[in-house]
């Protein structure tokens, strides 16, 4: 799953109709260049991208005084299912940058569904920890280095602190805070 295009969808959504500059500009102003790999770059071609494949269509052009006009944009109804399975696939992903923007959007999503979701995430987390922890008894083998099992511990370490903090998440939701679609 591509985290940038989840977060064009949904800056769109939000914002919709809106052009590509807009949608970087609230991106930057998230500072999501810091916890993803989104890049100016890879939003305008996901941009293109979107709208090549009916997710995205041209709204109409903004004139502007500085320049040739801007094309607006809008979600279609296949860029609607689209956000919506890409923010089911990022709230259960363990890849961080694929959560964060799952989290960046979950109020799009009725508070059970996130709830359901999240908890699975959690139990990803989970077991791929549980997965690395049962590896250390066999490192260092005989063509591991020797510090291998640094390596399970410390990735073992990082899945455990997902986990619990997926657990506060869900503890927040379950107790009703944040605003949520329903």
């Amino acid at each position: 799953m591509s985290a940038v295009r989840l977060l064009v969808l949904g800056v769109m959504r939000l914002h919709q109709p809106t052009y590509g500059y807009a949608v970087r500009r609230e991106l930057l102003s998230w500072r999501a260049e810091t916890w993803t790999n989104v890049k100016p770059g890879s939003i305008y071609h996901a941009l293109k991208q979107l709208t090549q494949e009916g997710k995205l269509s041209a709204f109409g052009t903004e004139g502007s005084t500085e320049g040739p006009g801007r094309t607006l944009f809008q979600l279609t109804e296949v860029g609607e299912a689209e956000f919506r399975r890409l923010m089911d696939e990022a709230l259960v992903s363990v890849d961080m940058e694929e959560l964060g923007a799952g989290i960046a959007f979950m109020d799009a999503l009725p508070r059970a569904h996130v709830i359901e979701k999240l908890r699975e995430q959690r139990r990803n987390a989970a077991a791929v920890r549980d997965d690395l922890l049962a590896m250390i008894p066999k490192f260092p083998g005989r063509y591991e280095p020797p510090h291998a099992t640094d390596l399970l511990e410390l990735w073992s370490g990082v899945f455990d602190n997902l986990s619990h903090w997926t657990g506060g998440v869900l503890e927040r939701l379950e107790a009703g805070e944040y605003r949520m679609s329903d």
